[in-house]
């Protein structure tokens, strides 16, 4: 009986010769089963070279954590025999069940990776599988180093760098992430030159990776483009049409706010609480918003006009090309510069200025409109651990759920 028990686990663990389950130690009362396994051999294999050679010592004896058998815990234990290696040293053999220096087999990090990506928060998961905090957060570090580790980037051609807001404040990370494949490629602290400088080249790490990308989407903050000039020398600028849009809103709502402060003094409340109705995009804009607009732009509104600037210049990202956008923003241009309306002639002085960048839209077809949607999930992570004080925790939490990497490990059996 006891031969077979050591068979049974033995097969369930996929154990191989030399190693073999010594022991079965059940503990009904605390509910765990603790397998014993043993190395039958005089000679092991070196871990770096590979080398077999004549076993040394033991470890000491150490203990890992495996999947649960019939909601029992499940540990395993063995002292792995050390090798003194005439080019490495002394060194411990690697064990079939598990990394080196991991406190967890292969199966239960697999496992545990899957519960920890499908529960709402780390703190929820590391729940379900009983694990503590410290040993939950060692499986999601270990599990993007692997990641990492065997990322291929050969192939991302659409990069797009963003900024999320990290502590209180005016405190950032800088994103980079790939266009078409939706994913977060890494992260880094501020966004600063310096910070974009690290953030490419710690993700572009060889000369082809780089030379492979075709264009970046941004907004204009000069940092990024600076930075993407200087080291993607074959990548196009392409500054994203939602952060123009949203430079425009913010040119509308500034001439609102003028305009309301003025129409208040005159006892006019036309203006009250109609914000969001100047400020939406066509296709978000409810019945009230569009009754609000028809009733309003009737009147010699400023903001009447500055709304038209804005929307008017929706047909110049519906230009069929290059050739076609140069001559709706020439006119949009004239107009706007006329319009003696401050903000909207700031943007317009802005827009002229960084014009080839816009006009590298019409080549590429790229917007930030996936980082956006990365931000949102990376805003999600952000709440659910109630903020973090650690930016290298924040970091890894975020390629773990937005980087789409290879995450659980390469087992054998």
């Amino acid at each position: 009986m006891a031969q077979s028990l050591k068979e049974h686990y033995g097969l369930l663990l996929g154990l191989e010769k030399p190693w073999e389950v010594s022991r079965v130690d059940l503990k009904v009362e605390q509910s765990q089963v603790k397998i014993e396994v043993q190395y039958q051999r005089t000679k092991v294999i070196y871990p770096k070279c590979e080398h077999k050679g004549a076993i040394k010592d033991y470890a000491p004896s150490r203990t890992w954590r495996h999947l649960d058998t019939m909601n029992f815990e499940t540990l395993i234990e063995a002292r792995v025999p050390r090798c003194n290696c005439p080019d490495c040293g002394v060194k411990t053999a690697s064990v079939p069940w598990a990394e080196p220096h991991g406190r967890f087999t292969l199966l239960f990090e697999a496992f545990a990776i899957e519960v920890l990506q499908a529960s709402k928060s780390l703190d929820a998961g590391r729940k379900l599988l009983g694990l503590s905090w410290d040993s939950a957060h060692s499986i999601i570090k270990r599990a993007v180093q692997r990641g990492l580790e065997s990322r291929d980037l050969s192939q991302v051609e659409y990069l797009g760098i963003d900024e999320k807001s990290f502590l209180k404040g005016h405190n950032y990370l800088t994103v980079l992430n790939d266009l078409e494949e939706g994913r977060v490629l890494d992260v880094v602290p501020e966004r600063t030159e310096k910070s974009c400088l690290q953030l490419i080249n710690q993700v572009l790490v060889t000369p082809y990776s780089r030379f492979k990308i075709e264009a970046v989407a941004m907004d204009m903050w000069p940092a990024f483009a600076k930075e993407s000039n200087a080291l993607l020398d074959r990548a196009d600028i392409v500054f994203d049409r939602f952060h123009i849009s949203k430079h425009l809103n913010e040119a509308v709502d500034q001439v609102r706010r003028a305009e309301h402060k003025q129409l208040l003094k005159e006892g006019d409340r036309s203006l009250v609480g109609t914000r969001y109705s100047w400020t939406r995009s066509a296709h978000t804009r409810t019945e009230k918003h569009e009754t609000v607009l028809k009733e309003l732009c009737g009147r010699n509104l400023k903001t009447s006009r500055a709304w038209a600037l804005k929307e008017s210049f929706v047909h110049f990202w519906e230009s069929r090309n290059e050739a076609f956008a140069e001559g709706v923003f020439r006119d949009w241009y004239k107009w706007a510069i006329r319009c003696r309306l401050k903000p909207v002639v700031k943007v317009a002085k802005m827009l002229k200025k960084h014009l080839s960048g816009l006009m590298n839209y019409f080549e590429h077809r790229i917007t930030n409109a996936v980082s956006e949607g990365l931000n949102s999930k990376i805003q999600s992570i952000k709440s659910s651990a109630r903020g973090f004080r650690n930016f290298e925790n924040y970091r890894i939490r975020i390629l773990f759920s937005c980087g789409k990497l290879e995450l659980r490990p390469k087992i054998a059996h």
